[in-house]
């Protein structure tokens, strides 16, 4: 299959290949997959490359292309660009760069911001790319049903053994819902924290409720401390009869609280062995948590359905570890799902500005946050200049700019014949659906599906064999129908 890459007309001269807004990192470099989607020469930018890291890095951050991925006060163009560059702008801190570079410095230099502002605007859809109608996808056509309408957030969803979804909305409420009539709202949900991202979140059926009715949620946790309401990530599992949950029990609760409310993780996945595995985010604090392993936080953890720890966990034994951590070093996980054909569970996380990432996740590894990334600060500083280092994962893909991803499913079943065995990824900040391309379980290319479509919030394989999505504010959730299957 070929991939289709965006290009940019840079300097009025020379189409260049633009560089990918995502890079399968493990395998190749950006350059390298840009040169393998078109036959054109690669443009070498490494002098211009070296004059942003020399010139500009130290106010910009060192990633260029999550630099660009910002409002531009004086304009984009060429010349508006050329212009900033060598008078300046000296009210708003940008020096005059005139006797630095020669114009044809410059203008190489305009070119390589270029590339990254085309990959920036790449994601900037048309008003008219809404899914609406048939769509005609790179490898098949397909319809969006509207499955239920009317919603707020909602933020998980599950199904049950006779069809019916269960679905969660942030601010608080646990809904059944058949296709037809009014969702049911089920009782006995846990009290939750619903402010910034903190809520209900994510719902998991146990692997065996068809026999044990039991549920599982996780969902944000408060409690007072000093005058404050300190919140954090819990996971409460419960029975649930009819429409009311009962014999209710908080299996896991991430320590320590926090006075943030954001950075929850909460994604529930079981592994075809029966253990829960479940995402708790770094709650703001990339300083202390993510890296250390005496806290609970910005890390992938693996338990057993009513809680305890497996014994063979990565960490059990280790003087000062939590027992339950099975990878570190996250940030935000908000998308957890089970490879169908290996079992191994593969994350995907926000990362700061710039340097979302997909993650396989393997046993005891560490995957770098925030030691390494391809993201800056949000104000266009940068907090390290590294993007690898020994003993830390590379992300098996990371999107510049970010995409804000949310919700993850892979393909199975035979409706969806040539998606068969893809990842399937929400985008919150741009509303599409990105598809990852697999090919011997590694991520080999994307299709953007669904432009515009709404924030997605979460993707799931129905028991029908139909892919369901959700979006939020206004909330819905969609039904994917393939027409040529």
């Amino acid at each position: 299959m070929k991939i289709s890459l965006p290009k940019t007309l840079l300097l009025g001269l020379t189409v260049l290949s633009l560089i990918f807004a995502c890079s399968n990192s493990k395998n190749m470099s950006a350059d390298d997959l840009a040169d393998q989607g078109d036959t054109m020469p690669a443009h070498d930018f490494s002098a211009a490359k070296a004059s942003y890291a020399d010139f500009c890095a130290g106010c910009h951050g060192e990633q260029m292309q999550a630099f660009v991925d910002r409002k531009w006060k004086y304009g984009k163009s060429d010349g508006d660009l050329f212009k900033a560059i060598k008078e300046g702008y000296t009210e708003d801190g940008m020096p005059s760069y005139d006797t630095t570079f020669t114009d044809e410095e410059i203008h190489e230099l305009v070119a390589y911001i270029q590339t990254g502002i085309a990959n920036v605007d790449q994601y900037e859809f048309e008003e008219e790319e809404k899914p609406v109608g048939d769509l005609v996808t790179e490898a098949m056509s397909v319809r969006l049903d509207t499955f239920a309408s009317d919603l707020k957030s909602p933020w998980g969803m599950t199904f049950l053994p006779g069809g019916d979804m269960l679905f969660t909305e942030k601010g608080g409420e646990l809904y059944r819902y058949s296709g037809s009539g009014e969702p049911q709202q089920i009782s006995g949900v846990p009290e939750v924290l619903a402010m910034g991202q903190g809520g209900l979140l994510d719902v998991e059926l146990h692997p065996d409720f068809a026999n044990n009715n039991w549920i599982y949620l996780s969902y944000s946790k408060s409690k007072e401390e000093g005058g404050e309401t300190l919140g954090t990530t819990a996971v409460m599992r419960a029975k649930l009869n009819g429409n009311a949950l009962s014999e209710q029990e908080v299996i896991f609760e991430a320590l320590p609280y926090s006075k943030t409310r954001h950075h929850y993780g909460s994604r529930l996945e079981f592994d075809p062995e029966g253990y829960l595995f479940l995402s708790v985010g770094d709650r703001g604090n990339r300083d202390q948590n993510p890296q250390n392993l005496d806290n609970h936080c910005g890390k992938i953890h693996r338990i057993h359905d009513d809680g305890r720890i497996p014994e063979d966990n990565p960490f059990v034994g280790q003087s000062g570890a939590i027992a339950s951590i099975y990878s570190y070093g996250h940030r935000n996980p908000q998308g957890l799902s089970r490879h169908p054909e290996t079992g191994v569970m593969w994350d995907h996380e926000h990362g700061p500005r710039g340097g979302d990432e997909v993650n396989m996740i393997e046993k005891g590894k560490n995957y770098g946050w925030p030691v390494i990334s391809y993201g800056i600060n949000y104000n266009g500083t940068t907090f390290t200049s590294k993007t690898e280092q020994a003993g830390m994962e590379q992300p098996d893909l990371y999107w510049v700019p970010s995409i804000a991803p949310c919700g993850s499913t892979f393909v199975t079943g035979d409706r969806y014949p040539a998606w068969k065995g893809d990842l399937l990824v929400g985008s919150l900040r741009f509303k599409y659906l990105n598809r990852c391309i697999m090919e011997d379980n590694k991520i080999v290319g994307e299709e953007k599906l669904f432009k515009n479509i709404g924030r997605v919030r979460a993707v799931e394989m129905g028991p029908d064999g139909y892919i369901y999505v959700s979006v939020e504010n206004p909330g819905f959730i969609f039904r994917v129908v393939p027409l040529n299957s």
